[in-house]
């Protein structure tokens, strides 16, 4: 049954109310599965499922007037960072903030994605943990969010993209160990995906290249040896775990490939030796074109970011776009994640835009936001508006299949059967 939820300044349930069984009507339906647009259906949503769904308008039921709006399943952003957000003052901001302040970021960021009509994220690297507690909040009902995947700490080598330490003077450094999140051998990395089992991580993320907003040099060189990636994902495997690497550098990026990671994060200087790879082997690119866009603005910024992070922006995040538009010509297999966090949070569905600019037919765009992304996750009740599956649904004016940026502008959200925004 529908709840229809109030949301105060709090961003806390305030109200519900419910009927037995309650519908929602959609003027039209976007089958994710097909990526066709369907007509006029009735939803019928009860315990927060999808118990119903026809053509038939029902007898003597409660209706969710959706009939001017095109409904499609939630949409699914596999690349955010909920615990923060990028500007000259986040690099001072990690010897100020603690957990607890995180944790109440965290929560803001995850209901202005909830609000953007994302129901459902994957997050690929916090600090301490934090979206670990919020999943687990939002799942117990005690705040509101997004459905959250996480991967608790990126898992960095000395120096890399995740070690938290760069740039930070020795008396305060130390030496992070696999306990943080930095590993320097194949024991290390089995330790540290052993940690994050026992920390509830939901999947591994590994940073397998340099990075743009890191404080160090280099945005490309690899980081892992190729010892250091089969040990880490054997083990995770034995622990049912996908593995994402965050990669802008050809050689750790096809390292990464041919080791089973079974996504890419950025994939910036991919070339034809890393697609056939990929495509050979199934990998997934989560492109983050709307993270290039946003970095290579901000480097024009005198001050935005430190000096040793602009050129890298200023380089890489040009590029990303089209590095999308080749490997999507060529085949590779496309999920949908924008990296927010670097960009502000809630402006997720511009990466729709970047995708279809691209040569991405829009279709296709939102199959790799649903139907795709929920493969991924290995989570065959989200991603598609059927029978059976998760009552996730948002709906827009227009239709998006005809103009992109409809998705800009959800104007309904409900995420379990519960509408959080009407």
């Amino acid at each position: 049954m529908i709840k229809k939820i109030a949301l105060g300044i709090t961003a806390a349930l305030l109200t519900s109310q419910a009927s037995a069984a309650d519908w929602l009507h959609c003027g039209k339906v976007f089958d994710s599965e097909s990526g066709e647009l369907k007509g006029e259906h009735y939803i019928q949503v009860e315990d927060g499922e999808i118990k119903q769904l026809t053509q038939q308008r029902p007898e003597a039921a409660e209706l969710t007037d959706l009939s001017a709006m095109t409904c499609l399943p939630g949409l699914i952003d596999l690349h955010v960072h909920l615990d923060g957000q990028s500007g000259p003052q986040s690099y001072l901001n990690r010897f100020t903030e603690g957990p607890a302040d995180l944790a109440l970021i965290a929560q803001n960021y995850g209901m202005k994605t909830l609000m953007a009509g994302f129901t459902t994220v994957r997050n690929p690297g916090d600090s301490y943990n934090v979206t670990i507690a919020l999943r687990d909040a939002v799942n117990a009902g005690t705040v509101m969010g997004p459905r959250i995947y996480t991967a608790g700490k990126s898992l960095a080598t000395t120096g890399g993209h995740a070690d938290p330490t760069n740039g930070v003077k020795d008396d305060l450094m130390g030496r992070p160990s696999p306990v943080e999140g930095v590993i320097n051998s194949s024991e290390d990395a089995k330790e540290a995906v052993r940690q994050h089992y026992k920390e509830g991580a939901d999947f591994i993320k590994i940073t397998a290249t340099g990075g743009v907003l890191s404080m160090a040099s280099s945005g490309e060189n690899p980081q892992f040896t190729e010892d250091e990636l089969k040990a880490l994902i054997d083990i995770a495997d034995d622990y049912n775990f996908h593995v994402a690497a965050h990669a802008h550098g050809k050689e750790g990026m096809l390292r990464a490939v041919k080791a089973g990671v079974k996504t890419i994060e950025h994939g910036t200087y991919m070339d034809d030796e890393v697609i056939e790879a990929m495509k050979e082997r199934g990998t997934y690119l989560v492109p983050t074109i709307l993270a290039g866009k946003f970095v290579a603005e901000k480097a024009k910024i005198d001050g935005y970011f430190p000096a040793v992070v602009r050129p890298k922006a200023a380089k890489i995040g040009p590029l990303i776009q089209q590095t999308f538009a080749e490997a999507y010509e060529a085949g590779v297999n496309i999920a949908f994640g924008t990296d927010s966090g670097v960009s502000a949070h809630g402006d997720n569905a511009l990466e729709f835009q970047y995708m279809v600019e691209a040569g991405m037919p829009e279709a296709e765009a939102i199959q790799a936001a649903t139907s795709v992304a929920a493969g991924i996750l290995k989570n065959d009740k989200l991603g598609v508006i059927k029978e059976g599956n998760l009552a996730d649904i948002v709906a827009v004016k227009g239709n998006p299949l005809e103009d992109i940026t409809t998705l800009q502008n959800i104007g309904f959200v409900m995420k379990n059967g519960d509408i959080v925004k009407r």
